[in-house]
């Protein structure tokens, strides 16, 4: 019997029992920008790469598929009449014949010119702007960047409401949510309404960063002491 050489030592030989090793290339480990943990700098500059989502648009879409398909369809129809050996339809004889006998300053041409422009701007900033304004996107992960989330403003309201109702001091509170500002309005019981507005802006600060917003809105908190 030859006893058992254990596990291998340093200058050992390697084991030919040993498991098989995965040809995976392991991602490199993230730069930090100063010694000790903290957020590196592409998860720091990771929210302002995160856009808000595009809203599919699909009403505007089918109203003005539904529309151009009517118009479509309906001179292809009277097309296909004329050339079978029919008359042309009666709104098309009126239609041509009232674009025959009025003028460019026409009312009735002016007012059809401006809805068209109207109609056609409409589309324009529909296809330019994202929409969903209800909806605050969430900062995309470092080793993730397609990933891709929202909250709703009137959840992060609530939560936000709900944070600021555990500063002492705080007897009712309202927090509106928008793009660019959040704007807390609370009634003070007790304490110092100075100091209560300190802390509910440290707090409301803190409960915001939790919420990992891609483009964390400012604060403005303002106070007045209950009546009664």
């Amino acid at each position: 019997m030859t006893p058992d050489p254990g596990p291998p030592g340093r200058g050992s030989a390697p084991s030919t029992h040993r498991a098989p090793v995965p040809l995976t290339k392991e991602p490199d480990p993230p730069e930090r920008d100063g010694p000790g943990p903290g957020p590196t700098a592409r998860e720091r500059g990771s929210g302002h790469r995160t856009h808000r989502p595009w809203s599919a648009r699909r009403l505007p879409a089918v109203l003005v598929a539904s529309v151009i398909l009517l118009a479509a369809l309906a001179a292809l129809v009277d097309v296909i009449a004329v050339r079978a050996g029919h008359p042309a339809a009666a709104w098309r004889r009126h239609l041509a014949d009232e674009l025959a006998a009025r003028s460019v300053d026409d009312v009735w041409i002016l007012t059809g010119a401006a809805v068209a422009a109207a109609v056609g701007l409409w589309l324009i900033v529909l296809a330019l702007t994202p929409g969903l304004r209800r909806w605050l996107p969430l900062r995309s992960p470092a080793d993730c960047p397609r990933l891709r989330a929202s909250l709703d403003r009137d959840g992060a309201a609530g939560l936000l409401r709900d944070a600021a109702m555990r500063v002492a001091g705080v007897g009712a509170a309202r927090v509106r949510v928008r793009r660019h500002r959040i704007t807390a309005h609370a009634e003070v019981r007790f304490r110092d309404p100075r100091q209560v507005k300190d802390d509910l802006t440290t707090v409301l600060g803190e409960e915001r960063d939790r919420l990992a917003l891609a483009r964390p809105p400012r604060i403005t908190v303002r106070v007045r002491r209950r009546a009664g």
